[in-house]
């Protein structure tokens, strides 16, 4: 099993970044497909983005093409969502996941999660 936990997340006015990080205990990561989601109050959780074991492929949902970055680094157990040009529709708590497999981008076809940290975008 691998124990995931959050952190990076808080206030940031419209239009700014955030870097949150995702650090990995217990199995390697190495051995994971990761992948970051989102929820915003009374909404479904919905993808982010996701990046395959070996960091060559990754992949986003639409809405955040060419102002997100997933990345990872697995010699320090730690995957990244770099967050650029938030909007205030950006806002919420932001999980980090874990998969068997090497790609997944629907949250059921991941197997551990983080507690989450939240984002807030102010306008």
């Amino acid at each position: 099993q691998v124990q995931l936990v959050e952190s990076g997340g808080g206030l940031v006015q419209a239009g700014g970044s955030l870097r949150l990080s995702c650090a990995a205990s217990g199995r390697t990561m190495s051995t994971y497909g990761m992948g970051w989601f989102r929820q915003a109050p009374g909404k479904e959780r919905k993808f982010v983005a996701a990046i395959t074991r070996s960091g060559r492929s990754t992949t986003y949902a639409d809405s955040m093409k060419g102002r997100f970055t997933i990345s990872r680094d697995n010699a320090k157990n730690t995957v990244y969502l770099q967050m650029n040009s938030l909007k205030p529709e950006d806002t919420a708590v932001y999980y980090c996941a874990a998969t068997d497999s090497d790609y997944a981008a629907r949250w059921s076809d991941y197997d551990y999660w983080g507690r989450g940290t939240q984002v807030t975008v102010s306008s």
